[in-house]
């Protein structure tokens, strides 16, 4: 429609002519198109800049939020690690003690057990001793009776009463000087 005036207002073999009319139109064109700016920049410029700095505030948050959040996870991992290397310290101090300890305890009871050995072995020495002087006593007895009972078989047989009863009194005589070795 504004085509067909346009067209209708130029003279006839001219297609596009600089006239008076051609320069209002141009400027009331021009004017429209100030005010339209003007209207959009005030309804629509303000909000959508508004919008986008507050979505540019909203990302710019998160990014910082994040890179916080990074650097806490960092300090929690060096906090672990560190955790970590104590325990693994600690470890090694409880195992040493415990090797330690345990060495000891070992040495104390081969100690122990060695001294238990040896008395064993003195008590036993010991009861040896003491039988080995029970059986000389009882070797001694023994050899005394036999020889006595010998003796008086034999005396009877052969000597008559005078000379057993010599003969006795030598023997005690003798007998009181000798000494026994045990």
């Amino acid at each position: 429609m504004v085509f067909e005036i346009v067209l209708a207002s130029t003279p006839p073999g001219r297609l596009f002519g600089l006239d008076a009319q051609t320069f209002i139109q141009v400027g009331a064109q021009l004017v429209n198109v100030i005010i339209l700016a003007f209207v959009l920049s005030k309804l629509l410029y303000k909000p959508v800049g508004n919008f986008m700095k507050k979505r540019n505030d909203r990302i710019s948050k998160q990014l910082s939020d994040a890179e916080e959040e990074m650097a806490k996870a960092a300090e929690l991992r060096l906090s672990y690690e560190q955790k970590l290397e104590e325990v693994a310290r600690e470890r090694d101090a409880i195992l040493g003690d415990a090797r330690r300890m345990a060495g000891e305890t070992s040495s104390r009871l081969v100690m122990e057990a060695r001294k238990e050995a040896d008395a064993v072995r003195e008590r036993a020495a010991a009861n040896v001793e003491l039988e080995w002087e029970r059986a000389q006593t009882d070797m001694r007895t023994a050899i005394i009776e036999v020889s006595a009972l010998m003796s008086e078989k034999f005396v009877s047989l052969a000597i008559d009463k005078d000379a057993h009863d010599r003969l006795f009194d030598e023997t005690i005589g003798n007998l009181e000087g000798t000494t026994w070795r045990g």
